[in-house]
């Protein structure tokens, strides 16, 4: 097994590292020492904000990059044609990313916080990001199917690219105005969101590809799994903690200094985070899905892409705004919920049988 794959207890505590066994209180103390840091050294975060990629700090840019790059590289890429056969699973993800989750968003947004518009705005913009960077480590880490994760966060982000914008006209400006509700426009740069997704997903994508191909290539599968990806795998939670440092650290006197307008912006995004996973992990289980598939599509589901969110936010809006506010507390409540919920689906997968007859495992030897 590799770091990431035994992050969550499974009864062999004894076998587990220090990363992997308090992963939770790692998480926890990055998000803690990101706003330290940027409370405690301020120039700090004008030199991590000073060079941007895609509207997004590039020293996240590269925690993300880090995060992503081990687990695509265990990904078997000859099993993806598995999961582009399950009908089920990406007919079942589509309606989650692109129509329950942004519903179920806008619909929170306008039930708490309909006295607040920047706020709702900024929450609806999250709603609409559907997550193609950190979700890969929430269901690695939940031992869901890799190959079914990769292929579904390319999905999201082909339709990113080519949803994203009309979305956003259709619940910030055309819906409300249906409803009778006060309308907000949105601009939004397609090639900001093509580059977004050409970033975060494209260049770890390629590089777990190549990895996989060349490394299979001169040494053999049996190295490649046995000996190349446990040195690689704890490279992810690394990734992860810097990426919360850094996200702490640039965002944390937004947060510091409205702990009120934090407490209404998160109320709905525990609501939804919970109902999404919850009601996805559900789905799965009744329309036939494996635990590792139901896993993969519930957080795929439930996960945001918060960069992209923050980004739009931002350039639309402005850095100082309620709507980028919003974006930032996104990764503050979605980071320790969804490590939660690993938790929870590793003590749900006991409910499963041990295989899907109808689908090959997707389990590696590193597992």
């Amino acid at each position: 097994m590799t770091a990431v794959q035994t992050a969550a207890p499974t009864g062999t505590g004894g076998r587990l590292s220090t990363l992997d066994r308090y992963l939770p209180a790692w998480i926890g103390a990055a998000m803690l020492a990101g706003i330290a840091l940027g409370q405690w050294v301020p120039a700090v975060g004008k030199a991590l904000n000073a060079v941007q990629i895609g509207g997004i700090s590039l020293p996240i840019a590269a925690g993300l990059l880090l995060m992503m790059y081990p687990v695509l590289a265990k990904v078997r890429y000859d099993r993806l044609d598995t999961v582009t056969a399950d009908k089920r699973l990406l007919i079942s993800s589509l309606a989650l990313n692109w129509l329950a989750g942004p519903a179920l968003m806008f619909t929170l947004a306008w039930v708490f916080l309909h006295d607040l518009p920047e706020f709702r705005t900024g929450l609806i913009i999250v709603g609409l990001a559907r997550c193609i960077a950190m979700v890969v480590i929430w269901n690695d880490l939940a031992c869901g199917d890799r190959e079914a994760a990769a292929v579904l966060v390319a999905l999201n982000s082909v339709f990113q690219v080519i949803a994203f914008g009309g979305l956003g006209w259709l619940y910030l400006d055309a819906l409300p105005r249906w409803l009778g509700l006060d309308p907000t426009g949105l601009e939004v740069s397609g090639w900001e969101i093509a580059l977004n997704v050409a970033v975060f997903l494209g260049v770890p994508l390629a590089a777990g590809y190549l990895t996989r191909r060349i490394g299979e290539r001169r040494k053999g599968r049996a190295w490649y799994e046995d000996r190349f990806l446990p040195r690689i795998g704890p490279f992810a939670l690394y990734g992860l903690l810097f990426t919360i440092v850094v996200l702490f650290a640039l965002q944390g006197e937004a947060i510091l200094n409205r702990p009120l307008d934090v407490v209404r912006i998160a109320v709905p995004l525990l609501v939804y985070f919970g109902l999404m996973w919850a009601g996805s992990f559900a789905l799965g289980k009744a329309i036939g899905l494996n635990y590792e598939r139901t896993a993969t599509l519930a957080f795929t589901a439930a996960g945001n892409n918060f960069e992209l969110a923050i980004a739009v936010a931002i350039a639309t809006f402005g850095a100082a705004s309620g709507q980028a506010l919003a974006g930032v507390v996104g990764p503050l409540i979605e980071v320790p919920v969804l490590v939660g919920l690993v938790y929870v689906s590793l003590w749900a997968r006991r409910r499963f049988p041990a295989t899907d007859p109808m689908i090959p495992s997707s389990k590696g030897t590193d597992r």
